[in-house]
């Protein structure tokens, strides 16, 4: 029996008087009773605009539903009802869950004001049944000493506790159906695991049925029932998971599957979308890309290798006051000491706060050090002077997480990729520069064309991509990439992991690559390093790590690993 039936959905926008965009064309898939459904695709394929269409949150200044599509919940068609009868719809029976939940909670309220906003209108709670009720969500989704939680503010819990203050919310009044927009993209390995977990208890417990939208097929194989696939606004496959992964039919599917770097080996190269896409010169890429995947890498140290940088009790401290005399101490890093040879890749794995990324930028000198050494060639950079520190910044650069705030909104592409070339004096006149900026972009796969243009008119992938070009400009000789591909569609994180390995090829490269995501880790370092609480707990190569992990918190990484035996 169907809870939900999708059926023809397709939505318009209109971008401009002259310019109409098809997100969605001609959907349809059903939701059964107590079922996870999954609806898989890249960004831009139509899932969360299909998601808000049954949530009816499209923009109704631009967004027009087909005339023949129909949503039809319990037989009732949403598109028909009118907007009272939506509200007590959505929230009630049918709720969301977004992917980002520190834009999706409103900074200003509580979290108890925002959990009990929702009671308060769908339940009309007050007073102590609704403080009540507040707490017993708070408790049930997991959240540490919920009475004390019920007056902080989003900013002051973590990503994890963000998300689960979104589910409490969405799980409130016990909806029949829950949609869950990619509710764990962000999150490191463990936190997934544990929402995972949590929404999976809480669907058996309310007897909900599941939405559950994502990008990462590893996640899927756990947790839905049914696979529906999507590119470009409309259905490729859909079939039950396990026939859905033992035996894809579309092309598409099986390029998903591909993209992935898998756990138990490390091809020569990881397979993109359009190796599987399409014939003549696809089909070429198609055998070269399978030629590819059987080769393997070579990963690891020999133990000769030249050391390009050696840290040495690094540790870094940060100093909150607390009342008007005291200072609090929050020990950021604990005399973390690790190598980085020449020419090879130190992975960093381990949870949000763990301290990767502050280890990061005491390395790139953006933030000073409480203690310790970084030897870059057998000088200490934490000694070096801001006068003498400029050839250094040019040998060691870093790429951030986060390309959208990464890079400036007012500067054109040419302007983002000159401005450094500028600084340290590199070319000749801005005609040269200007060519290399051209260049660099064709290294990273984007076309010439780009430079006139603006980081809002491109995509996440390639806006990461303009990241890169611009860390290169200065040809370091250690690249650190702190978590730059982890929030990315596989198959644009397959281009990336791709051309970072091509550049380290090229020019001998060392990197320092943070990510919570294990299975690029281990794809992708030659030694890995495993922080918990600000220590360095485990230190070993890739293979040997994953196979007889020594410390029980880097078990406990391996096991939280989706898709992975546990």
């Amino acid at each position: 029996m169907n809870l939900l039936e999708v059926r023809d959905l397709a939505v318009e926008f209109r971008i401009d008087e002259a310019t109409r965009l098809q997100a969605v064309k001609g959907v349809s898939f059903d939701v059964p009773v107590r079922s996870t459904v999954a609806l898989v695709g890249e960004s831009g394929s139509g899932k969360s605009v299909s998601a808000l269409s049954i949530m009816g949150l499209l923009p109704k200044e631009n967004a027009t539903v087909g005339s023949t599509s129909r949503i039809l919940y319990r037989e009732r068609d949403l598109l028909t009802v009118g907007s009272d009868e939506m509200q007590r719809v959505r929230g009630k029976e049918i709720a969301m869950i977004f992917q980002e939940p520190m834009s999706s909670l409103n900074p200003v309220f509580t979290v108890g004001f925002q959990i009990g906003e929702v009671l308060r209108k769908h339940l009309g709670l007050t007073g102590r049944a609704l403080r009540s009720r507040t707490i017993e969500l708070l408790t049930e989704v997991g959240i540490p000493e919920p009475q004390a939680r019920l007056d902080a503010y989003p900013f002051q819990l973590s990503g994890g506790q963000q998300q689960r203050v979104m589910i409490a919310m969405a799980i409130a009044c016990e909806p029949k159906l829950l949609i869950a927009d990619e509710p764990t993209t962000a999150l490191d390995v463990t936190v997934q695991r544990q929402i995972l977990d949590l929404m999976g208890a809480l669907q058996e417990r309310h007897e909900m049925a599941m939405l559950f939208i994502t990008h990462d097929l590893a996640l899927v194989s756990e947790i839905a029932d049914y696979v529906v696939v999507m590119r470009d606004g409309e259905v490729r496959e859909q079939a039950p998971a396990s026939q859905l992964f033992r035996d894809p039919r579309d092309a598409y599917t099986r390029a998903l599957l591909a993209c992935r770097p898998p756990l138990e080996r490390r091809p020569q190269r990881l397979p993109v979308i359009n190796d599987f896409m399409g014939s003549g010169l696809e089909s070429r890429r198609r055998d070269a890309a399978v030629q590819d995947a059987s080769a393997e890498r070579k990963r690891g140290l020999r133990g000769d290798e030249p050391t390009l940088l050696e840290a040495r009790g690094l540790a870094k401290s940060f100093y909150f006051r607390e009342g008007l005399l005291k200072k609090r101490e929050l020990k950021a890093v604990k005399g973390a000491s690790f190598r980085i040879a020449k020419g090879k890749t130190l992975g960093v794995v381990g949870e949000s706060g763990s301290g990767k990324t502050t280890v990061a930028l005491l390395v790139a000198r953006l933030h000073p050090a409480t203690a310790g050494e970084v030897c870059f060639e057998g000088r200490d950079l934490l000694k070096v002077d801001a006068s003498h520190a400029m050839p250094y910044k040019r040998r060691i650069q870093i790429v951030f997480q986060n390309p959208y705030a990464s890079l400036n909104p007012r500067f054109t592409v040419a302007q983002i990729l000159t401005e450094p070339l500028k600084i340290h004096g590199i070319g000749a006149d801005d005609g040269e520069r200007r060519a290399m900026a051209g260049e660099l972009l064709m290294k990273v796969g984007l076309p010439p064309l780009s430079l006139e243009k603006y980081p809002h008119e491109f995509s996440g992938g390639q806006r990461q991509r303009i990241a890169i070009a611009r860390a290169l400009t200065l040809k370091p000789e250690l690249l650190i990439c702190d978590e730059s591909v982890s929030a990315l569609d596989v198959s644009v994180q397959a281009q990336l992991l791709n051309l970072l390995q091509d550049l380290q090829d090229e020019y001998s490269m060392s990197y320092l690559f943070i990510s919570h995501d294990l299975a690029v880790v281990r794809y992708m370092a030659d030694e890995v390093m495993v922080m918990k609480d600000g220590e360095v707990v485990e230190i070993a190569g890739p293979d040997e790590l994953y196979a007889s992990p020594k410390h029980p918190y880097t078990r406990l990484l391996l096991s939280s690993i989706p898709g992975r035996a546990h």
